[in-house]
């Protein structure tokens, strides 16, 4: 029970103070507190026809957050995960669009494909790390303003609307091979279900087996890890790996879930978004999935803010800003305490022995 509350205490404290900061922050500028944290919550899941939009942006965002848990547990910023999102949904138009066949097969492969294009964009800096030690958020970022060049050629180029020059999108895929919903429902299950999995296992894989316990090992002291016989690289690579199949599978749920086409902006940004997730969650992956949902909440929710109070909708961008800095702040506060504490009590043990 102490180790539970003293796991909470960081994203706890953090979240009451970032809730405290904006209501200050609102009341400065003159709008209503309640009101606008009302209209976040109805506009997204205080209401059931607003629920589906939620469950929309919290797909790719799980997804994301899965697979950096994984690079994260290796000691490696894996900041192009934005840019393994958009060749993940490349992957999955290019299956969709060239490929003809039963619906359940075209979207299985699908989904295998813009995971393939997924890892492949995840090698990439995976390797240059590796083989040559460049950092992973140099190459990472790069690949993304890269991912990005080519959806919009693709889109303006060989994949541009019939008799349009628009970089709006491709045209619609086929209705029968966007992922399937129930009914009526806007969203998918298939997507829902597919993040679900997504989250257990990387839950089951980061705790229950020997590969996550040597991933972590290499992500804590990566010469230590390679002194005790652990082939550092190949686990490093294949966090890489996981983390893009993840990445290029939430590309393939925007592509063919969501916006029904390739777009420029498909990864909607969920990548970095997700790191914020996953240092929120404390690198532990179950906690991924209610605090994307967290955030998926105010980015939904934040639309009605302009339409029913006039506040602009970036307040959930302030509210998410500030979250992360208390994060840190409270973080950087509780392992100083901590280290306190150990000095006195060693302090007191070397005085006792004397």
């Amino acid at each position: 029970m102490n180790d539970l509350v003293r796991r909470l205490r960081v994203p706890v404290v953090s979240v009451v103070l970032a809730l405290a900061a904006t209501w200050l922050l609102l009341v400065v500028v003159d709008a209503p507190p309640l009101d606008a944290l009302w209209q976040i919550w109805n506009g997204s899941l205080g209401r059931l026809s607003k629920i589906p939009d939620t469950l929309i942006a919290w797909v790719p965002l799980t997804l994301a957050a899965a697979g950096l848990i994984v690079t994260f547990q290796a000691g490696m910023w894996n900041i192009g995960v934005e840019g393994q999102i958009v060749m993940g949904a490349i992957g999955a138009a290019f299956v969709v669009r060239e490929l003809s066949g039963p619906p359940a097969v075209v979207i299985v492969a699908a989904f295998v494909v813009g995971a393939l294009f997924g890892i492949f964009w995840a090698l990439i800096p995976g390797y240059l790390r590796t083989r040559f030690g460049v950092h992973e958020i140099f190459s990472g970022v790069a690949l993304v303003f890269v991912a990005s060049a080519i959806a919009v050629y693709l889109i303006i180029g060989p994949w541009s609307r019939t008799g349009v020059a628009s970089t709006s999108g491709t045209d619609l895929f086929e209705e029968r091979y966007w992922l399937p919903t129930v009914g009526a429902d806007e969203y998918s299950w298939l997507a829902i279900l597919v993040a679900v999995a997504a989250v257990v296992a990387i839950a089951v894989l980061m705790r229950g087996t020997r590969y996550g316990l040597r991933l972590k090992a290499v992500g804590k002291n990566h010469h230590s890890a390679f002194l005790m016989g652990i082939p550092t690289n190949a686990y490093m690579l294949s966090a890489f790996a996981m983390c893009g199949a993840l990445a290029g599978i939430a590309g393939t749920v925007q592509a063919l879930g969501f916006h029904h086409k390739l777009v420029p902006s498909i990864s909607g940004n969920y990548g970095f978004l997700a790191i914020l997730v996953v240092l929120l969650a404390g690198f532990r992956a179950l906690w991924t999935a209610p605090i994307a949902l967290f955030f998926a909440a105010m980015l939904v929710g934040s639309t009605q803010l302009s339409l029913r109070l006039g506040i602009d909708s970036s307040l959930a961008g302030v509210i998410q800003g500030m979250l992360v800095l208390f994060i840190l702040v409270v973080g950087a506060w509780q392992a100083q305490r901590t280290r306190r504490l150990a000095r006195r009590a060693e302090t007191a043990t070397t005085a006792g022995g004397g």
